[in-house]
This record gives C-alpha cells, structure tokens and sequence, in this order.
C-alpha cells in the first residue's frame, strides 16, 4: 500500500506542476502552447474557464479513443480532472502576474515549459496510464502507421489552426512551445535516467483489482 500511495503522490504531483506549467505558458502572454490555443478558443465561445473547457475536450477525446479500443487508467482519469481543475484555481488565485514584455514573456514561457516537463516526468512514472491527449496521438499512430512525432505535430498543428479560428491566442510563444517542449522533456528524462518505454502502465481495472488484493491480505 505504501508504494501505492508513493504513485498516486507521483501522479498528483506530476498533474499539479503540469497545471502550474500550463499557467506560464498563459501568463507570459507571447501566445498560447498548442492544446491551450484550442482550450482558449473553446473558453471563447462557451464562456467556460480554460481549465473547464480542458476537462471538457478531454473527456470527449476518452470518449473518442475508447471507441477505437484504446484503454485508460487512473493516470488518463485523474490528469483529465485535475488538470483543468488546478489551471482554473491558480489563474483565480492570480498568483502570477502577466509578463508585460517579450523580453520578460519568453524567460516565463520557457520556464512553464520546463516545469511541464518536470511534471510528466512525476505524473508517467507513476504508471497509471496516459492522458486523454497522449492517447489521442498513441491512437493516431496506430491507426496510421505514421511516426509518433509525425502524430504529435500533426496533432498540434490540427488544435492549434483550430484554436485559432476559434479565437485562442497564437503568437511567437506558440512556435517556441511547439520547438522546445520536446527538447525540456529530453534534459529532465536525461537528468533523472528515466527510460519511459520501461513504464508498465495500469489499466484503472488492473488498478482496482490490485487495491482489493491488497486489501484482502491485510
């Protein structure tokens, strides 16, 4: 059971400073990272908070993936709450001021990144299963054959055109984003010696079946 709790507080931790990434990228107000280009048009036109319409679009992506056989676990549930639960809360709390300049948005965009990075390398070694989003582009791959980073910027191109004409906010931020994330994940997995291919993820019923074991021994 303590190794249990040990994941989960991986996986919360891993969700938060996720979230608290995210919320960089917003306030540095240099454009939107892609999926927050989408959320922010979507928040345009339903009057949703970014973190609900991010709920909103993750659940519609469960939905959509689960129809092509994809499962889910704990992890894909709980990051598709949480996620835009906390970016709501911290924008509420307004805790971090909007960069006022490109020169000071950049080092903040750059920042939230890293931070992002450092929360998926908490949130998948917990191996609780992937998020609605990372499953959209396992999917993707799949289905197409195509190389997974192929997917990936397809993924983010489609979100963030789309985003766009719905009214979310792309600017040189968004082209940063889209050119580094994949370079900060490298640095953190690199400095921590995490292999993420050796991650075993549980599916949420192989996680509740475990939980009973372990209860019944007890």
């Amino acid at each position: 059971m303590k190794q249990f709790m040990f994941r989960v507080l991986n996986l919360l931790a891993g969700i938060l400073l996720f979230a608290l990434g995210l919320v960089l990228t917003i306030r540095a107000d240099i454009g939107y990272a892609p999926w927050e280009v989408f959320h922010a048009g979507i928040s345009n036109k339903t009057g949703l908070g970014i973190g609900a319409a991010s709920i909103v679009i993750g659940i519609l992506i469960i939905v959509a993936v689960m129809l092509f056989g994809e499962k889910f676990g704990l992890g894909t549930l709980t990051s598709m709450v949480l996620t835009g639960t906390f970016i709501d809360l911290i924008l509420y709390m307004d805790i971090i001021p909007k960069a006022n300049s490109l020169t000071v948005g950049i080092p903040v965009l750059l920042l939230g990144l890293l931070i992002v990075a450092l929360g998926s390398y908490f949130y998948i070694r917990a191996g609780f299963g992937a998020g609605p989003r990372d499953n959209l582009m396992v999917v993707l791959t799949r289905k197409t054959g195509l190389p997974v980073g192929l997917c990936r910027a397809m993924v983010d191109l489609t979100v963030t055109v789309t985003g766009r004409l719905l009214g979310g906010g792309v600017g040189v931020g968004t082209l940063i984003s889209a050119f580094t994330i994949g370079i900060f994940i490298q640095i953190i997995f690199k400095l921590f010696k995490f292999n993420v291919t050796a991650v075993k993820h549980e599916t949420l019923g192989e996680t509740f079946a475990s939980l009973r074991k372990k209860n019944k021994n007890t």
